[in-house]
């Protein structure tokens, strides 16, 4: 009986540390503060869900529990990391990747590839310069279509409420159709609307998919966005650049000063003569408003690195294999860090701009999908400021929608009048 006893015990210890190391809710995140999973299969999914986004989550979490923090994604453990400070501690070989797509990857579960670093600056090398020479033999194009949308807005009566979130997709969705993919998309109006209609579904099914898990666990639906390298960049331009001209047409109506600021140096550095992409680079105003558009409106609020060999932050330990998010929504909202709610000439201060280049949004480690957005906004801006002020509609009030990349929940509506 006494040796049934002992037996029985011995399974039982047995089978509980097997519990505590199977189900992830028992087990510690190698001692980072966090929440354990709700629900054994899916982590933490029920409380992203619950949050309204992951971005809303995360601030909560790190206001909770601090600079560094842990959750479950699934059965995977994930590190968030909130403030400056640990951001320049995070130590990753694979620095150049290029950080949204890594985050569209992981979330759609891709591998990482682990070793193979030197391919990964040598294929983001690639990119940048792909973009650069895109924009610069394709710069004619980009001002024809700024001036149509000028034109179509010349058009209308000063009264005329503009639906600004739809124009600017519009005007994104035709920027990279035709600059990026060539001219099939110049004159087949039912090419760019095919391509605006699959474009939505597979952005929506990215973000959906990731906040429910239902991505993850249809083998069919992410089959169809393995290994494409071209989709995932037009995704991210045409999604990241229609929200940056949308915010910083938002912004501009709300802080009239700042717009006026913004013409003056248009029409100081172009001139009454043809915009050029000379011209475009020594708009220096010009780059900090659309920096502070990044910041102010959290543009991209997470980015995301795959942690391929062990890690530490402070006292803390990262796993290898951990995927590690930069809560970039939590720094960019961070009083101890930015003063104001929209200040352009905070960029003026080069720590500043240190900064800001840390979290991806400018210089070196800036995504070349970011690049691609910078100038485009800047051509837009310059074209329609030169002949018309930007008006904001009375009364109405914009809310934010935190997904990959930030958004107005409903459409934002503006106004325009003639300079001349």
């Amino acid at each position: 009986m006494l040796d049934f006893a002992i037996f029985a015990v011995t399974f039982l210890l047995a089978l509980v540390g097997a519990v505590l190391y199977l189900y992830p809710a028992s087990r510690q995140a190698a001692g980072i503060p966090g929440i354990t999973p709700t629900e054994e299969k899916d982590g933490n999914l029920p409380d992203i869900v619950n949050s309204g986004s992951l971005h809303e989550f995360l601030v909560n979490l790190h206001e909770r529990y601090g600079p560094v923090v842990s959750f479950w994604f699934g059965r995977r453990l994930v590190v968030s990391l909130g403030t400056v400070d640990v951001l320049k501690q995070h130590i990753n070989p694979n620095k150049t990747l290029d950080p949204f797509e890594t985050m569209l990857k992981s979330l759609l579960r891709y591998q990482s590839d682990s070793g193979n670093v030197s391919e990964n600056h040598m294929r983001k090398k690639l990119y940048e310069n792909g973009v650069t020479n895109c924009l610069r033999s394709n710069f004619a194009l980009l001002l024809k279509l700024s001036e149509e949308l000028l034109d179509k807005w010349l058009s209308y009566p000063e009264s005329q409420h503009v639906p600004l979130c739809q124009h600017m997709l519009g005007f994104a969705m035709k920027s990279v159709t035709q600059m990026v993919m060539g001219s099939t998309f110049e004159d087949e109006q039912e090419e760019v609307i095919r391509f605006q209609k699959n474009h939505g579904t597979v952005w929506s099914e990215i973000g959906k998919g990731f906040l429910d898990g239902s991505l993850d666990k249809s083998t069919t639906r992410k089959k169809q966005y393995e290994d494409e390298d071209t989709m995932i960049f037009s995704l991210a331009s045409c999604v990241i650049t229609a929200k940056l001209c949308t915010w910083a047409i938002c912004f501009l109506t709300t802080y009239e000063e700042i717009q006026k600021k913004l013409y003056e140096e248009i029409d100081q550095v172009l001139g009454k003569g043809p915009i050029t992409s000379e011209k475009i680079e020594k708009l220096r105003y010009c780059r900090q408003v659309l920096c502070e558009t990044v910041r102010t409106a959290k543009l991209t609020p997470v980015s995301a690195r795959l942690q391929d060999i062990e890690g530490k932050i402070d006292k803390f330990i990262i796993p290898r294999e951990t995927l590690v998010l930069y809560a970039l929504g939590v720094v960019l909202q961070d009083p101890s860090t930015w003063s104001s709610p929209f200040d352009p000439e905070r960029f003026d201060d080069e720590s500043v701009m240190k900064t800001f280049s840390l979290l991806g949004f400018s210089g070196t480690r800036e995504c070349p999908e970011l690049r691609f957005a910078y100038m485009v906004a800047a051509v837009l801006l310059s074209v329609l400021l030169r002949r018309l002020h930007l008006l904001s509609v009375e009364g109405q009030v914009i809310e934010t929608k935190y997904e990959l990349v930030t958004s107005s929940k409903e459409e934002a509506w503006i106004t325009v009048s003639k300079r001349y």
